[in-house]
């Protein structure tokens, strides 16, 4: 089998059981007989070893240049110098099993792996790279779904987004409000318990706090009548006003989101480094582009490639069981146990010195309900390839200073279905995006679409700023900025499935958007 190309490198390894480095990979591609440089690396592995390190490969090359040394520890000096080198077993190289060239799509240009045109010798140094998770509740869920976990979950999220709105208004309770005279200016933070309009058109706002509710009316003339359309139910809202005569209502002069401020100024990396941001890879669909993937793995070991130090997967890694109508029938692997075997093999293909993280999705062998725990041990073990970190959904990541909040993206349906078209909707699931970041919580509202499991402590909100929001579920691509905050949504790995085509959905399909750490420039990669 001609070993030309690091992915079939990496392939050949993979089928052994080993993942590896990248730059040992391109060592052994850029060797003149890789197929007896990667038999003799093999062989000489310690008998523990799961990854093929640079070390290794280093190892075997300078005894090929020094045969002595190698005698002296007892290896056969074979000649490493050849183009047809033998095998372990004596035997030639088999025909290649690796990607057809013909198959790989790559909207940049790039020549494709095995042609060797791309290829880069790179040396990671892995003391600069720095990861850190906050807000992963894995192991930390304490909800039974009583009463007082629902208490307990709403007034945390008021305590904490009211934290941010009291200082914009003379905040007083529902029941200090009920008991001002008429005429008298008033504020008030609460959670939107109601939303109904009135005969003549305006707007009628319930807010709840600890102490009670109190209704608000929005005239339908004001400048700001039109955020109106953009609430949802149990957000977090400062409101100010005057109150009726009869101090029974309050006219509202001014209304408040959380929201990020205008002057937030993102965190950068302090060297060019990127990240590759995907989600939605549903193995185990028949429709599962394994080509795209394949053409993706191989990309990522390109000169193209050579900064992409990171990959952050927001959920769904399996097309799961039983999720939505007559799935069975669109489902290529039916044991959810050995999907997760497959995405493991296809995880191997991308290079073993990428840092990655992984959170789960709505497809995904967890509950259902938000937060999601990153998975059981059971499954841990499954997805081990290259050692990714698996936290919860949501998490926050933050990677060599830069914030990225990770999050699946099941609210986004309930978004998109309350809110106008012009801000939020499937083809551009950016602006949906917006509305969180606005709301500085990743699913407000509770009774929906969204299933959401009571807690102590509300793990959904966006406590800091992040400086990158990172989502899936709708399959579709789009990103933007919104006070800085870049919103990337980043497409998925499955073709169309029938139950897509019945709800009209047109997935954005094999793409890679890649982020650039140190300037939070995006690029998409093209893959299919």
């Amino acid at each position: 089998m001609p070993l030309e190309g690091a992915a079939r490198i990496v392939s050949e390894l993979t089928s052994r059981g080993y993942n590896a480095e990248r730059e040992a990979v391109t060592k052994i591609a850029s060797a003149e007989n890789p197929p007896a440089v990667l038999d003799r690396v093999v062989d000489e592995l310690p008998a523990d070893a799961l990854v093929v390190r640079t070390a290794h490969v280093d190892a075997v090359l300078t005894a090929a240049t020094h045969p002595s040394t190698a005698n002296e520890r007892g290896r056969p000096s074979e000649p490493l110098d050849s183009k047809q080198g033998p095998t372990r077993n004596g035997t030639q190289p088999s025909a290649s099993t690796g990607v057809n060239t013909a198959d790989i799509h790559d909207s940049a240009g790039v020549s494709p792996v095995e042609t060797g045109g791309s290829q880069v010798e790179r040396e990671v140094d892995l003391s600069k790279r720095s990861l850190e998770i906050a807000g992963d509740m894995t192991g930390q869920s304490t909800g039974t779904g009583a009463y007082e976990d629902f208490v307990s979950v709403f007034r945390d999220r008021l305590d904490r987004l009211g934290g941010k709105l009291r200082g914009r208004v003379n905040h007083r309770p529902a029941t200090a409000i009920q008991s001002m005279p008429g005429g008298s200016e008033a504020g008030m933070v609460g959670l939107v318990n109601d939303i109904r309009s009135t005969a003549s058109g305006h707007w009628l706002i319930e807010l709840e706090d600890a102490t009670g509710t109190f209704p608000w009316l929005v005239m339908k003339d004001r400048e700001f009548a039109d955020l109106v359309d953009q609430l949802l139910c149990d957000e977090v809202l400062a409101m100010e006003g005057t109150l009726s005569d009869d101090a029974g209502i309050a006219f509202v002069d001014s209304l408040y989101f959380p929201d990020v401020p205008r002057t937030h100024e993102p965190s950068t990396a302090d060297r060019h480094v990127q990240a590759a941001l995907i989600s939605d890879v549903h193995v185990g669909s028949q429709e599962f582009m394994t080509d795209a993937w394949n053409a993706f793995a191989d990309w990522l070991h390109t000169e193209q490639a050579q900064h992409v130090e990171y990959l952050l997967l927001a959920g769904d890694m399996v097309e799961g069981v039983g999720v939505y109508p007559d799935q069975d029938d669109e489902l290529d692997i039916v044991d959810i146990y050995e999907q997760y075997e497959a995405f493991n093999e296809h995880l191997k293909r991308v290079p073993g010195d990428l840092d990655i993280v992984m959170i789960p999705g709505n497809h995904d062998a967890v509950r259902l309900a938000e937060p999601q725990p990153g998975f059981d041990e059971k499954l841990r073990d499954t997805m081990s390839a290259h050692d990714p970190q698996i936290v919860s959904n949501p998490s926050m990541v933050t990677v060599e200073g830069v914030s990225i909040l990770m999050y699946h993206g099941v609210s986004l349906d309930e978004v998109i279905a309350e809110l106008p078209e012009e801000k939020a909707s499937y083809e551009e699931p950016h602006k949906a995006m917006y509305q969180l970041l606005k709301k500085r919580h990743v699913a407000p509202q509770f009774g929906g679409h969204t299933r959401l499991a009571p807690e102590e402590k509300d793990y959904l909100v966006m406590d800091e700023v992040p400086d990158i929001f990172h989502t899936g579920h709708v399959h579709k691509l789009g990103f933007g900025k919104y006070h800085n905050v870049l919103a990337i949504n980043s497409g998925c790995w499955q073709a169309q499935t029938e139950f897509q085509k019945s709800v009209n959905i047109d997935p954005d399909s094999g793409y890679a958007p890649i982020v650039d750490l140190d300037t939070l420039d995006v690029t998409v990669q093209k893959f299919s």
